[in-house]
């Protein structure tokens, strides 16, 4: 998410924009100290889901994904799906609780910088986002660095692979509780960024939005989609499952 780039270095951030509850940085803050780079372990080979997982891509085609206007626009080739610039696409089936594996891949021929490089985003009930980004040598905000829950939490670490190379990502998410209009419990947030923990358990301080402050305005379903976002990079995805719990 979050603004791109042409054939310049983009500024790092923002200082206009509002806190984020409970800690002394801005939205997107530019100064917010950056994660720590680490090298993630060496293998790419695919995850073979388990039994009970639903596959919601296995290389072949997009039955399991919509559009904004319906068939979902997104090119299919060689096992993997990529971004075609038609638009967000989400699950036809709505989840909750759950575990979500999926592996995705930045452009290999680097175009753009900070927030205009490989951006895409996974986003738990179509609402909470965890940034797609090729993060590999890139400076942007903390909270919009790959791994990041986008606008409230950088991740632990940065566990970027080079641009091109697959990565992947395995969430587990918990959903937002409510009792009327009121917020019982927030959402709780995990995630393994090549096999590297870089959130771990936090709660989500509501929906995801970009240069305002997080926060539960007013409730949403238990249920929704998973959403993968179009930044109008071509980023790919592959080998998409996930287990509701």
């Amino acid at each position: 998410m979050a603004q791109g780039s042409s054939g310049h270095t983009a500024p790092i951030g923002y200082d206009d924009t509002p806190l984020i509850p409970g800690t002394e940085w801005h939205v997107h803050d530019g100064t917010r100290p950056q994660p720590r780079v680490i090298t993630p372990g060496s293998g790419n080979s695919q995850n073979e889901p388990p039994s009970d997982a639903t596959v919601l891509f296995d290389g072949s085609d997009l039955a399991q994904w919509v559009g904004s206007d319906g068939q979902a626009g997104w090119k299919v080739e060689n096992g993997y799906m990529e971004v075609t610039r038609t638009g967000n696409i989400q699950t036809q089936e709505h989840f909750s609780d759950c575990q979500l594996h999926l592996e995705w891949a930045a452009p290999a021929e680097v175009e753009g910088d900070s927030q205009g490089r490989g951006n895409s985003g996974v986003f738990l009930m179509g609402n909470y986002e965890i940034q797609v980004l090729d993060g590999y040598n890139n400076p942007t905000y903390a909270d919009g660095i790959t791994g990041a829950i986008y606008g409230q939490y950088p991740p632990l670490v940065n566990a970027c692979r080079k641009p091109g190379e697959w990565q992947t990502y395995d969430i587990f998410f918990t959903a937002p509780r409510f009792g009327g209009q009121k917020l019982i419990s927030p959402a709780y947030i995990t995630v393994v960024h090549n096999g590297v923990l870089v959130q771990n358990h936090r709660a989500a301080m509501g929906p995801t939005g970009h240069k305002r402050a997080p926060s539960y305005d007013e409730p949403h379903p238990a249920k929704g989609p998973i959403m993968l976002q179009d930044h109008g990079d071509p980023v790919r995805y592959r080998n998409i499952w996930i287990r509701a719990l």
